[in-house]
């Protein structure tokens, strides 16, 4: 996490805390891996809402990818209305869901109830021709229904934010999952024991 800003890789590190005896560590961690399964740079596709497009998560994963080695994690983020005049890499519109194909992963990222009918539609067409179809939503069962995967938050009961489940699946997709430690009575002694005695000293 040391790539995040200072502010949001604490925000991060007080999030994983905060969850971490709840699944739904577990359940970002593994959301995670299906993003780095993606095989290519370049095959990871990044779509958001007309109304809200993905910048922020965009420049994340990208983040991750830099300092993890992880090329496939370098997202290309499709655009609904791209500026002709917009860097090439900021230019590329939903028509690139035309060309997806197996290996290539879409990941959509939709913060409204219901994602606009023209999006599940090119969603659709993507998943037939072999991509794999990832989704970030608050309780949309259409979009929810047409992906492999989704993370579906209730924005009343979900105990973290959106734009903090964001947070921690980039921040996921860059290492490894690490193993959960347990934290129960006989661990706790053994723990105990260990400071109270020192190192064992084998024979």
């Amino acid at each position: 996490m040391r790539h995040h800003g200072g502010v949001e890789a604490e925000h991060v590190a007080t999030l994983r805390e905060l969850l971490a005896a709840t699944p739904w560590l577990e359940r970002t961690e593994e959301f995670a891996r299906a993003l780095r399964d993606t095989r290519e740079a370049g095959g990871l596709l990044l779509v958001g809402t007309p109304e809200e497009e993905p910048w922020h998560l965009a420049a994340h994963l990208a983040d991750e990818s830099r300092y993890a080695g992880l090329p496939q994690l370098s997202p290309t983020l499709l655009r609904w209305n791209p500026s002709p005049d917009a860097p090439a890499h900021l230019r590329i519109g939903l028509d690139r869901l035309a060309e997806a194909r197996r290996g290539e992963t879409l990941f959509v990222v939709s913060p409204e109830r219901e994602a606009p009918i023209p999006l599940l539609e090119r969603i659709d067409d993507a998943r037939r021709t072999g991509a794999t179809i990832l989704a970030l939503d608050q309780g949309d069962r259409e979009l929810a229904a047409l992906a492999h995967d989704a993370i579906s938050l209730d924005p009343v009961e979900a105990p973290v934010s959106f734009e903090g489940m964001q947070h921690l699946v980039s921040s996921a997709a860059g290492k490894p999952a690490e193993r959960r430690q347990r934290h129960g009575l006989r661990d706790r002694i053994s723990r105990f024991l260990d400071v109270v005695s020192g190192p064992r000293i084998l024979d």
